[in-house]
């Protein structure tokens, strides 16, 4: 069994809202098969406290904004900063200050499951404009 598509929908908005506020790392890592309890890891670290803090938000602004709205049953870690976690229930977002996901290493853990690839729409080429095939008016 691997993550649902609205598992898959809900981790792909977290990853493009943190990646829109520079979030570094990204990853999302389908833990169905190994975990009873959710379907998928997102992972993102960040340089700073307030980096943290701030790609948290927007991961959660962003799932509330979706057409089917996604609130986290639970926001832990907030206070400190380096490590906030939100559980989405089929989804658990890990938004990590850069020293704690080296130190925990979480990706490394799951390294055996497979990984939901994931591309910033902002690092995409943009597609060259199409020609219409026209003479232009000069020929």
């Amino acid at each position: 069994m691997t993550a649902s598509d609205r598992t898959r929908e809900l981790a792909l908005a977290a990853a493009q809202a943190a990646a829109d506020k520079k979030a570094q790392d990204i990853v999302i890592i389908d833990v169905a098969d190994q975990l009873v309890i959710t379907d998928a890891f997102l992972i993102a670290s960040a340089p700073n406290e307030r980096q943290v803090l701030a790609i948290v938000d927007a991961i959660e602004e962003a799932l509330v904004n979706l057409p089917e709205k996604a609130k986290p049953v639970r926001r832990e870690g907030e206070r400190a900063g380096r490590w906030v976690l939100l559980d989405y229930v089929d989804l658990v977002v890990h938004v990590q200050h850069t020293e704690e996901r080296e130190f925990y290493s979480l990706d490394r853990l799951w390294k055996d499951c497979p990984v939901i690839p994931f591309v910033d729409r902002d690092l995409v080429p943009a597609a060259p404009a199409a020609t219409g095939g026209e003479a232009s008016p000069a020929e």
